[in-house]
């Protein structure tokens, strides 16, 4: 288990020590071993210093899952900087946003986002260094020829870059990944300036909307995400018998898969077995393969499993334990995938700004239908009055979840008045409202007030509805989730159009798909005269739900 005082690079140097030929990462056949992933991780921390990177430099990660996300997160960390992860579905105007407020100094990015990055390139204060990567440099024959070229100084000759099309025309500088690797063969990576790293330096700022909706980046350190993967690691026995393997289905960028999959599996010298995405097939295909001993996934990827085809050939019985986090988990879908994988699925509950895990059921059979769990090692949660938030509640009465614990968030970037509305007295107002039983349990009885979460990922009405306002033909909007079978929830907008204007559904869908991630571009539009709303003008969303 790792240790507690550590940073998340002496996370990694230590386990790659321990245990130099263990299988660190497996994609698409390829074995990465600890030893490898050491290597390559320091090459890339030693090539972005001669870039420039020093502490406390933003570094952004652009991609879907892959190895170069694990090898960027940690040597982006060795050299100094602060990870801020972007969702690999982002549109410009939703990576111009997060790059902007984070003041990114560098990218690495897959390339074929590169139109992502090019069309958030105008709307940039500053033009950040970008690195480019491929999908298939990690493959089993492109990383065997790639491990030969940074061993043999004469099989590589950089030569000219090969940018993307158009690249001529950006202001950005851009730099292959290979050839970073490559350059920095001779170079050692330096300790960043002016002290080294500390335990309590920020390493990452993970965006999430928070209690009120606006974007804002949670400021995590170095100690807050390795404790809380030890803590998550302590809870379900990771590692105590033999090496675990775990499946990456979940976005690496988000903070679940994060800390849970990667950093957790780091910590205890397991297995990573990627999946650029979730995809049902391939996900069965790896269960079947590989044999995980744990799947870490959201409601959504459980009804797929229990709606597949003979699932039961698959070989759920080689899995401990699956998590479910991200959306509450349906009492039947739990029921359903256990009887028909013999799996054991458990449900917890975290947000972003507590890296994220604060609650997890037990795995040993001690666990309550419906309930979110215990708090795990170090972990106090209260439920305070939804009034004042300075009276905690008696057993079984509602109210507003708090938590205290090493794995808070130090608070959000630049946001000094967010961070003290939700900070307070060292406990972390959540926004959600729960109820405790007598045995310590709690329970989640609402979401943060507006919140929409579609298949895993939030999804805040204000975001939505505003770029909804930019269509030229809409009056007013209001957005809310609604009940789905298989997202969980998803959205769906109530739309007031300007006198005279003509629009349909579809066109208004087309319209969002522009401009925002697929998982928040409404599923339902409905058409009405007029919206309610309070005396001040702002719209109701509990009557929307009546409408």
């Amino acid at each position: 288990m790792g240790n507690q005082s550590n940073t998340l690079p002496q996370l990694l140097r230590e386990t790659a020590t321990r245990v130099p030929d263990a299988t660190a990462l497996i994609f698409h056949g390829a074995r990465i071993a600890y030893g490898q992933l050491l290597d390559h991780t320091n090459r890339l921390a030693a090539g972005l210093q001669a870039l420039g990177v020093k502490k406390g430099d933003r570094v952004a990660l652009l991609m879907p899952n892959c190895p170069q996300f694990v090898i960027g997160f940690f040597g982006a960390l060795r050299a100094g900087g602060i990870i801020t992860a972007t969702s690999s579905m982002y549109t410009p105007r939703e990576v111009a946003h997060q790059w902007n407020d984070a003041g990114v100094d560098l990218v690495i990015a897959d390339q074929r986002l590169f139109p992502i990055i090019k069309g958030a390139l105008p709307q940039l204060q500053r033009k950040p260094k970008v690195i480019l990567t491929g999908p298939r440099q990690y493959g089993p024959h492109s990383f065997r020829k790639l491990c030969e070229a940074l061993n043999n100084p004469a099989a590589h000759h950089p030569g000219r870059n090969s940018a993307p099309a158009a690249w001529e025309d950006s202001p950005a500088a851009y730099t292959r990944w290979t050839d970073i690797l490559c350059r920095a063969r001779r170079e050692e990576c330096r300790p960043p300036a002016p002290d080294g790293l500390e335990p309590s330096d920020i390493a990452c700022l993970q965006y999430t909307g928070g209690t009120t909706g606006t974007s804002k980046g949670a400021m995590l350190t170095h100690a807050n995400l390795v404790i809380n993967a030890n803590q998550a690691n302590e809870w379900l026995s990771c590692g105590r018998e033999k090496p675990e393997v775990v499946v990456a289905g979940l976005p690496l960028f988000h903070i679940y898969a994060m800390t849970c999959i990667m950093i957790s599996s780091i910590a205890t010298g397991g297995t990573v077995v990627i999946l650029p995405r979730f995809e049902l097939r391939a996900a069965l295909n790896v269960i079947k393969k590989y044999h995980p001993t744990i799947y870490h996934g959201v409601p959504t990827m459980y009804v797929a499993f229990n709606n597949a085809p003979h699932v039961e050939r698959y070989g759920f019985r080689s899995l401990r334990v699956c998590m479910s986090g991200g959306a509450p988990l349906p009492v039947e879908v739990r029921q359903r995938f256990e009887a028909l994988t013999g799996g054991k699925l458990v449900e917890g509950y975290g947000l972003t700004e507590t890296s994220p895990v604060t609650h997890i059921n037990p795995p040993n059979g001690s666990s309550k239908v419906g309930s979110i769990g215990l708090p795990i090692r170090d972990t106090e949660a209260r439920i305070m009055d939804l009034e004042t938030g300075e009276t905690e509640v008696t057993d079984g009465q509602p109210g507003e979840i708090v938590i205290r614990g090493p794995q808070v968030m130090q608070g959000y970037w630049n946001k000094p008045g967010e961070t003290a509305h939700v900070l307070r007295n060292g406990w972390l107002y959540t926004g959600d409202v729960a109820k405790k039983d007598p045995d310590g349990f709690f329970y989640i009885v609402d979401r943060k007030k507006d919140m929409i979460i579609a298949g895993g990922y939030n999804v805040y009405p204000r975001e939505v509805e505003e770029v909804l306002f930019e269509c030229p033909k809409i009056k007013e909007a209001g957005v809310i989730g609604v009940p789905d079978p298989y997202r969980g929830e998803t959205v769906k907008a109530f739309l007031v159009l300007k006198e005279g204007a003509i629009a349909t559904p579809e066109e208004i869908m087309a319209f969002c798909r522009e401009r925002l991630a697929a998982y928040k571009v409404p599923r339902e539009v409905v058409f009405r005269d007029s919206l309610p709303k309070s005396a001040v003008g702002k719209y109701l969303r509990r009557e929307l739900r009546n409408l």
